[in-house]
C-alpha cells in the first residue's frame, strides 16, 4: 500500500476580508470562498491545516529592498496623498492601491509561502498548499499587477537552502514576469511560464525568445500563447513540456503557481480553460512524487476561482468532489446550479496545431542546449528565521506570544468569519 502524501494547508480568514476598492477586479474574499468550499467538502479531515505566521519584514526583505518594505508598512489611505513621489516610485496607485490592512495582508500571504517552504525543507509534509500566495508580478523595488511581495521568490529563496535546483511552473493567464525576473541569472532556478503574450496583453513579457542570460540561459521557459487556448491543447503542451523539463532539469523542489485566470469566462482572461483541464495540470505535476508548493494566483471571476482550486485541493489529495456543492457559508454565489463544473465557451482558438508544434520545437531546442542539470556547490545552510531582535522585559508577559502563534493550529471555534463581507456583489462583476 502506497503511503499517502502528507500535505499542509496554509490558511488565515483575515486574508480574505481586504478590500482592494470598489471596481477592482482583486477579490481576496475569494480565498474565503474557497476555505470554505475545502470545509464543505470535509477536505480539512485529511490534511494539516496551519496559520500562517505574519511575514517579518527583514523577512521580506531577503528580496524586496528595505525601504520599498518600509514604504509598504508606513503607507496608510489616510497618508498616502503625502506621498506622491514615493507611490510613483514604487508603482502604487490604480492597479496597486493602498488599502486598509495592506502590509498585513501581505505579511500573511508572504508568510503562508515562507511557512510552506519550511515546512518542505524540514520533511514535516509532501505538498504544501496557500492559496493565498502566487502574486507573481511583484518586482524587488516595485508593486505590479495587483501584487506588492513576490512571495513566489521568497518561498523559492528559502528552498534554495535545502535544494540545489527548484522548478518553478506557473498556469496564470498572465507571464509569471516578477519570478522570472528575479532568477533570471542563475541555473539553480529553472522558471517555465504558460501565458497569454500579444496585443498588449499585460505585462508583455515573456516571448519565447526570452531564455534567461549569464548562467540562467536556457533557465528561463516562456511559452506565449493566443486567445481561445482549449484543454486539449493546453494539457498537451504542458505535458510533454513539463515531463521533458522535470527529466532534463531534475530539480529538488517544484513551486506550482496555479492562477485561475486561464479558466474560460474570467473576467480578465482569455483562455477557455475548463476546471478539469486546469487540474489536469495540478494532477501531472503531482505524480512526480516531487516536494511541491502550490499556490494561487490571479483570478477574478471568484465563485469559479473557488471551484477550482477547491477541485485542485482534492487532486492533491486524490480526492474527487461530488459535482454538488454541498451547503456551506458562501453557497448563493455558485447559483443558479449550484456545481463545480464550469464549462468551456464557444470561442475562437487562435493556437493552431502548427503553431503549438513550433513552440514544442522551440522549448526542446532550448533543453537540448542544457548538457545536464547543474551542480551546485552547496554552502552553509542560512537559518530558516530572521527575527529581528525584541527586548522581552520591555514587552507585556500577557503579550508576549502573538495571537498568531498561540493559535498556529487553525481548529478554532470562532476561525471563519461569519457574514457577508465581500462589499462588492453590487458592482454586477460575476
Amino acid at each position: 500500500m502506497l503511503e499517502k502524501d502528507r500535505i499542509a494547508y496554509f490558511y488565515d480568514g483575515d486574508v480574505g476580508n481586504v478590500y482592494f476598492g470598489p471596481n477592482h477586479p482583486m477579490k481576496p474574499h475569494r480565498l474565503c470562498m474557497t476555505h470554505h468550499l475545502v470545509l464543505s467538502y470535509d477536505l480539512h479531515k485529511k490534511m494539516e491545516i496551519y496559520r500562517p505566521h505574519k511575514a517579518y519584514p527583514t523577512e521580506l526583505a531577503q528580496f524586496h529592498s528595505a525601504d520599498y518594505v518600509e514604504f509598504l508598512h508606513r503607507i496608510t489611505p489616510d497618508t498616502q496623498h503625502l506621498y506622491e513621489n514615493e507611490l510613483r516610485r514604487y508603482n502604487l496607485g490604480e492597479d496597486c492601491p493602498v488599502f486598509d490592512n495592506l502590509f498585513e495582508f501581505c505579511q500573511i500571504y508572504a508568510g503562508g509561502t515562507l511557512d510552506a517552504a519550511r515546512r518542505l525543507n524540514h520533511k514535516t509534509c509532501d505538498i504544501a498548499i496557500n492559496w493565498a500566495g502566487g502574486l507573481h508580478h511583484a518586482k524587488k523595488c516595485e508593486a505590479s499587477g495587483f501584487c506588492y511581495i513576490n512571495d513566489l521568490v521568497l518561498g523559492i529563496l528559502e528552498l534554495l537552502k535545502y535544494h540545489a535546483r527548484v522548478l518553478y511552473i506557473d498556469i496564470d493567464v498572465h507571464h509569471g514576469d516578477g519570478v522570472e525576473e528575479a532568477f533570471y541569472f542563475t541555473d539553480r532556478v529553472m522558471t517555465v511560464s504558460f501565458h497569454k503574450y500579444g496585443d498588449f496583453f499585460f505585462p508583455g513579457t515573456g516571448d519565447i525568445k526570452d531564455i534567461g542570460e549569464r548562467e540562467g540561459k536556457y533557465y528561463a521557459i516562456n511559452i506565449p500563447l493566443k486567445d481561445g487556448i482549449d484543454d486539449s491543447g493546453f494539457t498537451r503542451l504542458f505535458k510533454t513540456v513539463i515531463a521533458k523539463v522535470v527529466e532534463t532539469y531534475l530539480p529538488g523542489a517544484i513551486v506550482l503557481q496555479c492562477g485561475a485566470d486561464s479558466l474560460a469566462r474570467d473576467r480578465l482572461g482569455c483562455f477557455n480553460l475548463s476546471i478539469e483541464g486546469h487540474a489536469e495540470c495540478v494532477k501531472f505535476v503531482k505524480k512526480f512524487n516531487i516536494p511541491l508548493l502550490v499556490t494561487g494566483g490571479g483570478g477574478y471571476t471568484k465563485e469559479n476561482v473557488a471551484r477550482c482550486w477547491a477541485v485542485e485541493t482534492g487532486v492533491l489529495l486524490d480526492t474527487e468532489l461530488p459535482n454538488e456543492i454541498p451547503d456551506n457559508e458562501y453557497i448563493k454565489y455558485f447559483a443558479p446550479d449550484y456545481t463545480l463544473k464550469v464549462s468551456n465557451v464557444n470561442m475562437d482558438n487562435l493556437n493552431s496545431k502548427s503553431y503549438l508544434s513550433s513552440i514544442k520545437v522551440q522549448v526542446m531546442e532550448s533543453l537540448r542546449a542544457i548538457q545536464h542539470a547543474p551542480g551546485v556547490q552547496m554552502q552553509e545552510v542560512p537559518p530558516d528565521f530572521y527575527i529581528p531582535d525584541i527586548d522581552e522585559d520591555e514587552l507585556d508577559p500577557d503579550e508576549r506570544v502573538d495571537q498568531h502563534t498561540q493559535d498556529k493550529q487553525i481548529h478554532r471555534d470562532d476561525e471563519y468569519y461569519e457574514g457577508d463581507n465581500d462589499n462588492d456583489h453590487e458592482d454586477g462583476a460575476r
